[in-house]
């Protein structure tokens, strides 16, 4: 007897493994627990998983970021890989999040390797259910040892999973006690209590709701087993009804007075149960109170959710990514860490201390402080600037603009160093312009000079085009007598010198 009161309490159901089966059923079957539960575990997997440098080298912090398909604090988020037969860091949180209604929650982990890198990867770390748990072999310090599972199928054995192949996550631990304590244990006497409460509810509407048949017997009449089986079968429906004899009666009688009312003991547990995970807020719809009195509630819920994701982080951090840096790098290698961003932040209110701090001159805008507060915020990062170069002038490429708009040249036009073939002064007119061929004069020409020895660009429309090819496209001699055309050539009609380099006629938008 003291035994029991020692694991369960005044509950011998309360004991292990007895007390999976009634915590299962308390969050399968009760809305207020239903509720309880997902406000405490969406919040979490809800954040944003990143998975901090913390000193370790690029390449294993690649290497953990990559197995667990999280990004890297600090770093531009990437889109994830494939999912298939690899590790899934949503499902894991789901399932190790069952810590806190169980109160604990078991993994083994499961890698793959790789022969052509010779390392070990990350392929899964498979839940091993609360409920398929045998026994937990405890070291006398009170470290855990192995867990035995329960056997299925054609082999009934235990099997046999040591430590080092683990990863445990426990609510509550206390010493060597493996097990933790659940989420729901404070909360079990009042859920108990309200299933009573609505079953008496219940119970009471079914049998007052429409009154309790009593018959009387008529004058003369012996027995009443026959006004027996007419009371126990009188039922309310469309063909309801009952023969009786002449002189008795049947009547449906209710409950003298006012009835009990179980609906503010049910709303008083149900206070109860969301004050056991300190979520106060879901109660402030069946109460009076402050908006600052929520916020309260609120924060202090806020800071409860932080050290439940807090202990997934260390559990992970020890016990997953450590191991997976020691299997390829060896125990003496700087492992990264799992961080988590903050959970309940306010973004606008972020922003507007962000703006405070750097209006006192506290905060520095510099590309870290852009970076962090990019992330905490949501807010995309800005992409890095590419500097902006300005070519330098060629005086070759600007004649060479000039020649092809079929106007003067500009009046600010620098051309030192050039002459022109077969004229002592530069051209009056278009017609002389386009009859000039222009080349570069003197040693070490540049590419642009050198392109000015091509032959000029076709005229505009309707204009009589004279032009003399340069020696750069089979020059023929100065003074050789200029071809004459008027026709107006398009884009489909028109080829260029094979000497003309494609950058020079493509693209190109001929004013037809």
């Amino acid at each position: 007897m003291a035994a029991r009161r020692h694991r369960g309490g005044d509950h011998p159901e309360l004991a292990w493994p007895l007390n999976l089966a009634v915590y299962d059923a308390m969050r399968k079957q009760d809305a207020q627990v239903g509720s309880v539960l997902r406000a405490v575990t969406f919040p979490v997997r809800s954040t944003t998983w990143r998975i901090d440098p913390n000193g370790a080298r690029d390449e294993v912090v690649q290497h953990v970021a990559g197995d667990l398909g999280l990004p890297i604090k600090g770093v531009q988020d990437v889109a994830p890989g494939r999912l298939r037969d690899r590790f899934s860091w949503s499902s894991h949180l789901r399932h190790s999040l069952l810590m806190l209604p169980f109160g604990h929650m078991a993994f083994e982990q499961l890698y793959r390797y790789d022969e052509a890198a010779n390392l070990l990867h990350l392929r899964k770390l498979g839940p091993r259910m609360p409920r398929s748990i045998a026994k937990f072999n405890v070291a006398r310090d009170g470290g855990l040892i192995s867990i035995e599972q329960k056997g299925v199928g054609t082999d009934p054995k235990d099997i046999t999973i040591p430590v080092s192949r683990l990863v445990m996550y426990v609510n509550e631990r206390e010493g060597g006690n493996w097990r933790g304590m659940s989420l729901l244990r404070t909360a079990y006497k009042n859920w108990l209590l309200k299933d009573r409460l609505l079953r008496t509810e219940t119970m009471t509407i079914d049998r007052n709701g429409l009154g309790v048949p009593v018959y009387t017997a008529a004058e003369g009449e012996k027995s009443l087993d026959a006004g027996q089986d007419i009371a126990s079968g009188f039922r309310s429906g469309d063909n309801a009804g009952a023969a009786i004899p002449n002189g008795a009666l049947l009547k449906l009688l209710g409950v003298d007075g006012q009835l009990p009312d179980a609906r503010k003991p049910i709303e008083y547990h149900d206070q109860q149960i969301a004050r056991a995970v300190l979520a106060h807020f879901l109660n402030l719809g069946t109460q009076t109170g402050s908006w600052a009195l929520g916020s309260t509630f609120a924060d202090f819920f806020t800071q409860s959710l932080t050290a439940v994701a807090q202990d997934v982080a260390d559990v992970t951090t020890a016990h997953v990514i450590e191991d997976l840096v020691d299997l390829n790098y060896g125990e003496n290698e700087p492992a990264p860490k799992l961080v988590f961003d903050e959970i309940g932040s306010n973004a606008g209110a972020l922003a507007v201390a962000i703006k405070t701090l750097v209006d006192a001159g506290v905060l520095t805008p510099d590309e870290g402080s852009r970076r962090t507060c990019a992330s905490a915020s949501g807010c995309p990062r800005r992409p890095k600037e590419t500097p902006v170069t300005t070519p330098l002038r060629d005086p070759g490429a600007e004649v060479m603009a000039a020649l092809n708009d079929a106007g003067p040249p500009p009046a600010a036009l620098d051309v030192p160093r050039m002459r022109f073939w077969g004229e002592k002064k530069p051209p009056k007119n278009r017609s002389e312009m386009w009859s000039v061929t222009v080349a570069a004069a003197g040693d070490g020409e540049s590419s642009s000079a050198a392109a000015l020895r091509r032959p000029a660009p076709w005229p505009r429309c309707g204009s009589t085009a004279r032009s003399t090819p340069g020696a750069a496209g089979g020059a023929s001699a100065p003074g050789t007598s200029p071809r004459r055309s008027t026709a107006c050539p398009t884009t489909s009609s028109r080829s260029a010198p094979a000497s003309t380099p494609p950058a020079v006629t493509s693209g190109r938008a001929w004013p037809c």
